[in-house]
């Protein structure tokens, strides 16, 4: 099987996404590649946005290309994340990530197989990572 290649990923084509119900603030995706089990996307989170809890079924990529930002696994203390860090978020882990609450961040995201979203995080939950 050949490889992809996501020539000119920002195609006029392809919209911006303004990303809904699942996110707490306001945060924005281009689609980059959707293929066989992989959703590709550069995200924008606005200061203090964040995604709620949720699982990749066979995990996700998060690669962090601009601004500040947090990620957490159930249970566990949150994670400041800055540019050029890579997280790799395994199958079935529930986690969130986010933007600081003074920067925004970009982070392109590899998704792997279904997504399954969960609560949303909470304040005091989101205030823990400052």
């Amino acid at each position: 099987m050949p490889c992809v290649i996501a020539h000119d990923s920002r195609d006029k084509a392809k919209q911006t996404l303004h990303l809904g119900p699942t996110f707490t603030g306001e945060v924005w995706a281009d689609p980059v590649l959707t293929t066989e089990g992989i959703n590709i996307l550069n995200v924008m989170f606005t200061p203090g946005a964040r995604t709620h809890w949720h699982t990749h079924e066979k995990g996700q990529m998060l690669t962090v290309t601009a601004g500040s930002g947090w990620v957490c696994d159930k249970g566990g203390k949150p994670q400041k994340l800055s540019v050029g860090d890579i997280v790799w978020c395994p199958a079935g882990t529930t986690h969130w990530h986010g933007a600081d609450k003074g920067s925004y961040m970009v982070h392109t995201a590899a998704t792997h197989g279904k997504m399954e979203w969960h609560d949303p995080v909470s304040d005091e939950e989101y205030n823990a990572a400052q």
